[in-house]
């Protein structure tokens, strides 16, 4: 079964050498190896100000406590999204908001977010869902009309471009996670990028207690209380060699992705989801609608491939407290949408027999 999502690891030759430096080193906490992983995708992702954390949640939680969210505030959110983008909302004591989606894309809606929008609002996340970018130039332009803050929760979305440069670099606050499966991964860990350097210098309080790591133990002072959210040393150098992986891991997802892109255009049956201007997807997941979707995702199943359409909508936990039929562009796209194999593990072989069987018809 080729599978719908699986985790990248270097090969044993150059992983587990580095792995067995580290790990005998003495100091196998936060130390050198972190501040050069941090180093290393600031340079790529073109952002001085990249803090890594232990998970994506934690980017998300970090962030959302940089604005000040809590008990009483709304935080406008997408339902389409894995949970862990609305329970660290709700962590907080926040009321998640669900706007719509564009029907189109699956992406948040700007038009629904600016109807959300009311004076308990207190900062709008967005989801590039499955490596799909938002519609930022909107959204930015809500942000700013109504002066709310935006959070981009990029998990899916490593190496995605928005007006020609990585996601990472627009957003007052964008998180990434490099949990087990996402495009590159430290076992579990994530990143935060902000744009000034007052923000991230209590961003790195918030992430070790509040404890300020340049000021001798013996002689700090904690004036805000903070998380034990930092990464270490042994997540750090796997996502070192990560880094050094790109051509063989992210980009292959790109790849296929466009691959896709070119050849299912034509096929009955299939609406492709378009990309707003100026964005360019990295294809965590190639996402597709279908006529017919259990029938689809049964043809392929039968032919050794997995499709799914993998992430329960949030508002369908209790937790939340939302209604269900306030979102019905979701509620029409929720019935289609599908998502199909379309990462490194993905051979150029697969895809073409991936195309070939969904020609068949179902």
């Amino acid at each position: 079964m080729i599978p719908l999502i699986k985790p990248y690891l270097p090969s044993r030759e150059k992983l587990i050498p580095r792995l067995e430096q580290i790990l005998y080193s003495g100091y196998i906490a936060e130390g050198e190896a972190v501040v050069e992983f941090e180093q290393k995708i600031s340079e790529l992702l073109g952002n001085p100000y990249c803090l890594s954390v232990n998970s994506g949640t934690a980017a998300l939680h970090i962030a959302l406590t940089l604005i000040g969210v809590g008990k009483g505030d709304e935080v406008i959110s997408t339902a389409l999204t894995a949970e862990p983008t609305n329970t660290t909302i709700a962590l907080t004591g926040a009321k998640v908001v669900f706007a719509d989606v564009d029907i189109d894309t699956g992406l948040i809606s700007s038009d629904s977010i600016e109807a959300s929008i009311t004076a308990r609002t207190k900062a709008i996340m967005v989801v590039h869902y499955a490596g799909m970018v938002c519609d930022m130039k909107k959204i930015n332009t809500i942000s700013k009309k109504h002066n709310i803050p935006v959070i981009e929760d990029a998990a899916h979305a490593f190496m995605s471009k928005f007006e020609g440069k990585y996601i990472g670099n627009n957003s007052a606050y964008t998180c990434f996670s490099f949990q087990a499966i996402k495009h590159i991964t430290t076992v579990d860990g994530g990143l935060l990028c902000l744009k000034n350097d007052a923000e991230y210098q209590r961003a790195k309080r918030l992430r070790w207690f509040g404890l300020d790591k340049k000021v001798p133990r013996l002689e700090a002072d904690i004036t805000e209380a903070g998380f034990k959210y930092h990464m270490n040393n042994v997540n750090a150098t796997i996502g070192l060699v990560q880094l050094e992986c790109l051509e063989e891991n992210v980009l292959r997802y790109i790849d296929n992705g466009k691959y896709y892109d070119e050849h299912l255009k034509a096929i009955s049956g299939i609406t492709l989801l378009p990309y707003y201007n100026d964005t360019e997807p990295s294809y965590w997941l190639y996402t597709l609608k279908v006529d017919r979707r259990a029938d689809f995702i049964r043809l392929l199943a039968v032919n050794g491939i997995m499709a799914s359409p993998l992430h329960l909508r949030n508002d369908r936990h209790s937790v939340f407290n939302s209604k269900n039929g306030n979102t019905p562009s979701l509620d029409a796209f929720y019935e289609t949408f599908v998502h199909i194999p379309c990462g490194w593990w993905v051979s150029e072989t697969d895809r073409e027999e991936v195309i070939n069987i969904i020609k068949k018809g179902w």
